[in-house]
């Protein structure tokens, strides 16, 4: 079962990201990953097959360090394409958003036509990917990352757990829920999701 941790922190995200991962365990996955937004807002992503320590690992030997106040983790039970980095959360589309997601878009095959015929590229086998692609488009005619995820679910048949940031609002995480479970933490020095109260 997939599982998904993001948070704004007033220190760096990295390993509160990492911890609510670990907590995660126990649900079963078989990869990983994270993504942070760096101070000149740019996306910085790791992904690993296998178990959070792999990622950690990952971190660990990487030359740049992954850094930041703002950022989304996930694991990922396969349920579309098999356990590889490519198909690892979180996806990102045209370096503008990036999505973890918990569930299943049924109607991925007819968006993913769509958004190819829209000149949007895919690196993944997952139905997830279409997510960040139509939150992307959305926000050519949207003024906030709100408004843009407001447009884009309503293209969404199926389920879904959604955390999303995006490099042009570089503060904000976006929330979103249809029949998977979420949490929100309000906290002192930072404001987290969860799809599990253990993270």
């Amino acid at each position: 079962m997939c599982g998904i941790v993001g948070g704004v922190a007033n220190n760096n995200i990295t390993p509160l990201l990492l911890e609510g991962l670990k907590r995660l365990e126990y649900r079963g996955y078989d990869s990983s990953g994270l993504i942070v937004l760096s101070k000149n807002n740019t996306f910085n992503r790791a992904r690993s097959v296998g178990k959070v320590q792999n990622l950690q690992n990952n971190l660990k030997t990487r030359k740049h360090k992954i850094i930041g106040n703002i950022g989304i983790a996930h694991t990922r039970w396969a349920t579309h394409g098999e356990p590889s980095n490519n198909n690892a959360h979180p996806h990102i589309s045209k370096n503008s958003v990036s999505v973890v997601h918990n569930g299943i878009i049924e109607n991925y095959i007819e968006l993913k036509a769509l958004q190819l015929k829209q000149g949007y590229e895919f690196s993944s086998e997952t139905d997830s990917e279409v997510i960040a692609h139509a939150v992307d488009l959305a926000m050519q005619s949207c003024n906030t990352l709100l408004s843009s995820v407001q447009k884009a679910i309503k293209s969404l048949k199926g389920s879904y757990g959604l955390g999303i940031i995006s490099s042009k609002q570089p503060d904000i995480i976006i929330a979103a829920r249809s029949g998977s479970p979420l949490v929100i933490g309000l906290g002192e020095h930072g404001n987290y999701i969860a799809s599990d109260q253990m993270a």
